[in-house]
């Protein structure tokens, strides 16, 4: 396919969660768009994601309003490949204008006219208004101490796909949200020694009275939260859907052979360093996960639900060795690690996008993706608008919001359009 000087309202970069939902409300509000994507829809959820990854929320969580997973429980945790081909059925379901095996190279803002220029891989496309819906997954971050040791495999979590793809040995998984949680109980379960870096985390109970935290988060009001706490900018959250969805905990994880550290300070001749951290990183954990417990029973009894009593998970087995007398440095080799993962993040990458709309540290500048640079919008962003814009249903609010202020844009446009006519008669 080739894109030959093609003039379009709106475009949207991306055809992940975030492009597909921009498409659907563009659509409905009769807003000409399309929508552009280098490889394929929901790419990021088949390569960018290791084999056994499920979804973190349940299937009647996890989806968009217009769509049931119809082959899975509600209650279960699809598969990532399950959702890359829900993103796909529910792009034909809308007709969404995608157009894939498209990479957007460069955007910039015409000059004495209205409007941006797109250079892609087949062509040149003429917009009005652009949406970046790339999302925050763009390049993987691992931290400048990584050791430059060819005797080390060292791979991002993005790039890690099963166990097997490791040479044998111990393995060092430094980071532990959710993506590093479950990859070092993964290589613990096959049979690796395992040694996780535990950094600040929140840590929610799966469920908790026959609810899922998503419902609980829900009737909570949390989801509906329009900024990080202060203090918690750097904290992850461990939460998994992984073998049918379990609480993390982090001892009972040490109590089966892993061994916790604190946060990766250093590498020097094979010696990596940790943070006396380890503990208190372990406390604030439980300290999140018990302030849940209780605005859950707060919220049954302030309603009168009948829902069953969990005494025991309140309960706790007692500190691993690992956490009362915690290990301050590891001697690689000894040790017997021969792998890293670095389940460290990603960064934005929007060196396509070449206009006024980033601060000095390239994070774009919005309000609710609405960027400072009039006909530029961001879309699939974490806490774009809430902390709700993480999951799945809070990029498709976020999306509905966008679209409804190009359309009104559009409103405005037209009308100064007619003023114009009117004059030239």
């Amino acid at each position: 396919m080739t894109v030959n000087k093609i003039e379009i309202d709106t475009l949207v970069v991306g055809a992940g969660q975030a492009g597909v939902a921009m498409s659907e409300h563009l659509s409905n509000l009769g807003v000409p768009h399309l929508v552009l994507e280098r490889n394929r829809i929901a790419e990021a959820w088949r390569s960018r994601r290791w084999d056994s990854l499920v979804a973190n929320g349940p299937a009647w969580h996890d989806r968009f309003p217009g769509l049931e997973f119809e082959d899975i429980d509600p209650d279960a945790f699809a598969p990532k490949e399950r959702v890359a081909d829900y993103f796909e059925a529910y792009a034909k379901k809308i007709d969404a204008p995608i157009r894939t095996g498209v990479e957007v190279r460069k955007v910039s803002r015409n000059s004495g006219r209205p409007g941006f220029t797109i250079e892609t891989s087949e062509g040149v496309i003429e917009a009005n208004r652009i949406v970046a819906a790339t999302g925050p997954f763009q390049h993987p971050v691992i931290p400048p101490i990584a050791p430059s040791d060819e005797r080390l495999t060292q791979l991002h979590s993005a790039d890690y796909r099963n166990p097997e793809q490791l040479p044998e040995g111990a393995v060092l998984v430094v980071g532990a949200g959710s993506s590093g949680v479950q990859i070092a109980d993964e290589l613990q379960r096959a049979g690796r020694k395992v040694y996780l870096s535990v950094g600040p985390h929140h840590r929610p109970p799966r469920a908790y009275r026959g609810r899922d935290f998503c419902w609980w988060l829900g009737v909570l009001g949390e989801w509906d939260a329009a900024a990080m706490k202060p203090g918690t900018e750097h904290v992850t959250i461990a939460v998994s859907g992984a073998h049918g969805g379990r609480t993390v905990d982090f001892r009972e994880l040490a109590h089966d052979g892993m061994t916790l550290v604190g946060l990766t300070k250093s590498f020097n001749d094979g010696v990596v360093t940790f943070q006396r951290d380890l503990a208190a990183n372990i406390a604030g954990g439980d300290e999140n996960y018990l302030s849940l417990l209780d605005a859950a029973d707060a919220y049954i009894e302030r309603n009168g639900l009948d829902l069953p009593e969990e005494p025991e998970a309140r309960s706790r087995r007692p500190d691993p060795d690992c956490v009362s007398n915690p290990l301050l440095e590891l001697d690689l080799a000894e040790a017997g690690v021969t792998s890293i993962i670095w389940a460290t993040g990603f960064a934005v990458d929007y060196g396509w996008l070449d206009v006024d709309a980033f601060d000095e540290n390239g994070k774009p500048q919005h309000q609710r993706g609405v960027s400072t640079e009039p006909g530029v919008y961001f879309v699939g962003l974490p806490w774009l608008s809430r902390r709700g814009s993480s999951f799945i249903w809070g990029v498709w609010h976020d999306a509905k919001y966008i679209a409804d202020q190009i359309a009104t844009q559009r409103k405005y446009q037209a009308y100064r359009d007619a003023e114009q006519r009117r004059a030239d008669d």
